[in-house]
């Protein structure tokens, strides 16, 4: 059968470099597992950009009354609940580094190791 005849199984090959035909894929295949990983993996960047822009924030002296200032405390502390207080130490600036930056850290190796994990389903 050529090319340009029609087939008439529904089914398209797609050829590989070693000329084995294997069933044709289409884009769509698949797509749900890819929108559920990128949906972990972004979800686990974003907790890391409110963790880590917290303690930017907080390192550089923001104005803790400003709104957005308060919001993303707010975000980082409802984000980091179960680390708070890990680490004791009295210099305010490490603490607040350390207790803030191990759950970003956390979020972003679960974030991305759950979708690297969906990904491979």
């Amino acid at each position: 059968m050529s090319n340009t005849e029609p087939r008439y199984d529904n089914q398209q090959y797609d050829h590989n470099h070693q000329g084995q035909s294997q069933p044709y894929r289409s884009p769509r295949d698949g797509s749900a597992a890819r929108r559920a990983a990128l949906t972990a993996h972004t979800l686990g960047d974003i907790a890391a950009v409110f963790l880590g822009l917290w303690v930017l924030l907080y390192l550089l002296e923001a104005n803790q009354a400003n709104v957005f200032v308060e919001f993303v405390k707010d975000v980082a502390d409802w984000l980091a609940w179960w680390s708070q207080d890990i680490f004791t130490m009295d210099t305010e600036g490490l603490r607040v580094l350390l207790n803030y930056g191990l759950p970003a850290v956390i979020y972003l190796l679960v974030g991305h190791g759950i979708a690297t994990w969906i990904r491979r389903l």
